[in-house]
């Protein structure tokens, strides 16, 4: 006798229904006890936290469970949502729309892919290939590693509600904007050879195969293992960075490098960004720390998006697909609309 389709989904279901709500008990007791824990360690030490080490550790191993703990739960629970927008679906919705419509979507699609920016590029490149207007596919790039869940939602709970709504309306205007003028500047005459090739003689593949639940839920276990087992050593650079920030550089230092009243500093901290790799759960606590210091918000969220939307290794990746006139022209318009960023925050905060 053969066991039924269903009896073995029903089986292979049962222990992520149980699985699942025992995780997220014990994420919530784990997330309500950091700040004990943190003390704890430094306790443990031997150490005060009025030294500035003491206060350097508690910043560390308060920030890293913290981090780490969103991390997994966000990944997991994107895993599953991304199981409904499949890069076929995104990319026929996409290569749909006209240029304006298409910027807004694509941008909006961001949000929900994934947030390394390097990790945005393989889909960037696949929508070129689909046919995709080029406008549009900058405006999904610039929006998937910028404004995305991890970054809304660290955002959210290190500073509230206003500052992440604020991060999220002005990022996703600079990715539909700078879209919109890659687009207007009709530049499809830099892509590489092998890409305009591609777009002129091939379509869009149409799939509609239905996953049931036991798969989407192994999607989101596939991506947590997949981006937390990538990016953690990022995330621990990032926090030990903000933690030596916070611990031993002076207030009077970062507020006079990075305050409101230096004019040239928002433009300083998007060329000092763009070198650097991390993603938003990497920087967000080095930004914690910088502002704890007393640099200003706009000037400090300018260079997190430099980071994160403007790295050298994004770049050096893209090479494969745009010609270097289409990837310095993406980095200005990128860069213009982080630093009126910048001094939209400094002027409104």
């Amino acid at each position: 006798m053969y066991a039924r389709s269903d009896d073995i989904s029903a089986t292979a279901l049962t222990p992520w229904l149980v699985g699942i709500p025992l995780a997220a008990i014990a994420w919530l007791f784990a997330y309500s006890y950091l700040a004990e824990f943190a003390d704890a360690v430094v306790a443990a030490l031997q150490l005060s936290r009025a030294t500035p080490f003491g206060e350097a550790l508690h910043f560390f191993f308060f920030d890293t469970p913290k981090v780490l703990l969103l991390l997994v739960a966000i990944v997991f629970v994107m895993g599953i949502v991304q199981t409904f927008f499949a890069p076929e679906r995104t990319r026929a919705l996409l290569s749909g729309k006209r240029v304006g419509v298409g910027n807004v979507l694509a941008a909006s699609l961001g949000i929900v892919t994934p947030f390394c920016s390097c990790s945005a590029v393989p889909l960037f490149i696949g929508f070129l290939s689909a046919g995709v207007p080029l406008g549009v596919t900058f405006s999904f790039l610039i929006s998937a590693p910028m404004v995305n869940e991890v970054a809304l939602v660290l955002l959210f709970s290190m500073f509230g509600w206003k500052i992440a709504a604020l991060y999220l309306v002005m990022g996703l205007l600079v990715a539909i904007v700078a879209g919109f003028v890659i687009g207007k500047l009709k530049m499809e005459r830099f892509l590489e050879d092998w890409v305009q090739k591609i777009q002129a003689g091939q379509g869009v593949v149409h799939t509609d195969q239905a996953i049931d639940w036991v798969e989407r839920f192994e999607a989101g276990g596939a991506h947590v293992k997949g981006i937390v087992g990538k990016v953690w050593p990022y995330i621990l650079l990032g926090i030990g960075l903000g933690a030596a920030i916070h611990g031993f550089v002076p207030e009077d230092f970062m507020a006079s490098f990075m305050g409101r009243d230096v004019w040239w500093a928002v433009p300083a901290a998007v060329v000092l960004g763009v070198p650097m790799y991390t993603n938003a759960a990497g920087i967000i606590p080095i930004v914690e720390a910088l502002i704890g210091k007393g640099a200003a918000l706009g000037t400090v969220l300018a260079f997190m998006m430099a980071v994160i939307a403007l790295s050298a290794p994004e770049m050096i990746i893209l090479r494969k697909a745009l010609k270097p006139t289409l990837i310095a022209t993406f980095a200005g318009v990128v860069a213009t609309g982080i630093m009126l960023v910048g001094y939209v925050f400094n002027s409104v905060l």
